[in-house]
């Protein structure tokens, strides 16, 4: 059954549109609104959909499968609203979704040479899924599972939190890990993300969330042209495989120098080794300050229409992803065959195969210890 068969609560939407044409012409300031919208099938199972809209126009579709945001409708310097995040209209198609548009990303996140590790003289062994390492947890990550989801609504913010629980064994990872993440949106356009997770046995997690984006609006071309600011002095470099050789290495003076702002496509292609080997931008780029409070770690602008996205997170890095592998193969939302450098993610996290990497900062999580991280999405326009 199609999904525009199953939605429900069609006056919801009618009702919020009048508001954000209302609230974009500042006469008024509209409530927060969270509503069960809609279900569908992936892989003969049950998903609901959810719609968390605020007061000034944006709005964000969720599903409890993979805590996937299937739209973020945001507005441009007119005014108008565009779907900036890529993404499916066929949600069969996330049930497989070799990019991991959109979803929650664990339990570790990027990148486990040759798909192992040792933990307290344990050798843990874990699906090859890209080459001879795993990548974002194996084949069926945290993106692929179905999470229990409850709404709620408070001053000033609406938000679902995401319960799943990882069993032992989950993808060669020990311990029952319960994890616990929130997304929470606000009437100032933040939409914030809370993990949290207890576990049972000593474990690695590494939790981020994977949308795609293209601030000129989904399936408008490629995001060459955006402009990007990241709040790092140093970048973890790779071998052939992209895995961390241990190195903590300086951007200055290389194309990988995003500490003032600077055009995405203009250096993407220097014959510079980082880049070479990745395709692109495909990098964790370590975010300066210490502590583990919320830093300012990325700005992300779309000239045209004005968009902004600032990331801010208590991670101590951000992978930087340009698209790199999109080639035309996956046909997303209203028929748009996704191309190279179509979008880009700003992934929060901790270093890519840290397990393996003493010096890095640990990503071990203990019986008797909570894992928290936050990172903060803050979306406004520039003229």
């Amino acid at each position: 059954m199609k999904l525009g068969n199953r939605i429900v609560l069609a006056f919801v939407l009618g009702a919020f549109l009048n508001c954000a044409n209302l609230a974009v012409a500042k006469s008024v300031k509209c409530k927060l609104e969270i509503a069960k919208t809609g279900s569908a099938t992936i892989a003969g199972q049950t998903v609901d959909i959810y719609t968390l809209r605020n007061g000034n126009g944006m709005e964000v579709r969720v599903m409890n499968y993979g805590g996937v945001i299937l739209n973020l409708r945001v507005p441009d310097k007119n005014g108008k609203l565009d779907d900036v995040v890529l993404g499916f209209d066929n949600l069969e198609q996330y049930g497989s979704n070799p990019p991991h548009f959109g979803g929650i990303i664990g339990r570790y996140a990027n990148r486990i040479a040759y798909a192992e590790f040792t933990l307290d003289g344990v050798k843990y062994t874990l699906p090859k899924n890209n080459g001879p390492n795993t990548l974002h947890s194996g084949f069926t990550g945290f993106d692929k599972v179905f999470w229990s989801a409850e709404p709620f609504k408070k001053h000033g913010e609406v938000g679902l939190v995401f319960k799943y629980l990882s069993k032992d064994g989950e993808n060669g990872f020990p311990g029952n890990v319960h994890v616990t993440v929130t997304y929470t949106l606000a009437n100032d356009n933040e939409l914030t993300f809370d993990y949290s997770a207890t576990t049972d046995k000593a474990t690695p997690i590494n939790l981020t969330q994977h949308t795609y984006f293209n601030l000129a609006g989904d399936g408008h071309g490629k995001i060459l042209g955006h402009v990007l600011t990241l709040n790092a002095d140093n970048f973890t470099p790779t071998d052939s495989n992209l895995i961390p050789n241990g190195e903590i290495r300086s951007v200055s003076e290389t194309p990988l120098d995003f500490t003032k702002p600077h055009v995405i496509g203009d250096r993407i292609n220097i014959k510079y080794e980082p880049l070479v080997i990745a395709n692109g931008y495909d990098h964790n780029f370590v975010i300066n300050g210490k502590g583990n409070d919320l830093k300012f770690a990325a700005r992300l602008t779309e000239p045209i229409s004005g968009r902004v996205l600032e990331v801010s997170t208590t991670e101590p890095a951000i992978q930087f992803y340009s698209g790199n592998f999109l080639d035309g193969k996956l046909v997303g939302k209203n028929g748009y065959a996704y191309q190279q450098r179509d979008g880009l993610a700003l992934e929060t996290q901790h270093y890519p195969d840290s397990p393996n990497h003493p010096q890095f900062p640990s990503t071990i999580l203990r019986p008797g210890q909570t894992f928290h991280s936050q990172t903060r999405y803050k979306f406004s326009v520039e003229k």
